[in-house]
């Protein structure tokens, strides 16, 4: 079963508050999605970390409801 947008967004949201998060369905499917989030937690981090947070909070579901995920993160600009 597909994750629905509001649904990932909700996770999303959850473990990154206060973040800018923009939910794109890749395939039109809910199984493919592409997550920009600019978000606090990010700030000092080099990208392969923000990724690895990112697949943390979604661990659970990474590979099974949730097919895909392509990242787009960053910190908030100062």
């Amino acid at each position: 079963m597909p994750m629905s947008h509001a649904e990932l967004e909700a996770r999303l949201t959850a473990a990154f508050p206060d973040s800018e998060i923009v939910l794109t369905d890749l395939a039109g499917d809910n199984d493919h999605w592409k997550a920009r989030i600019v978000s606090p937690a990010f700030k000092g981090l080099p990208r392969v970390r923000q990724h690895q947070l990112v697949n943390k909070a979604l661990a659970d579901v990474l590979g099974g409801t949730l097919h895909a995920l392509a990242l787009e993160t960053a910190p908030p600009a100062d």
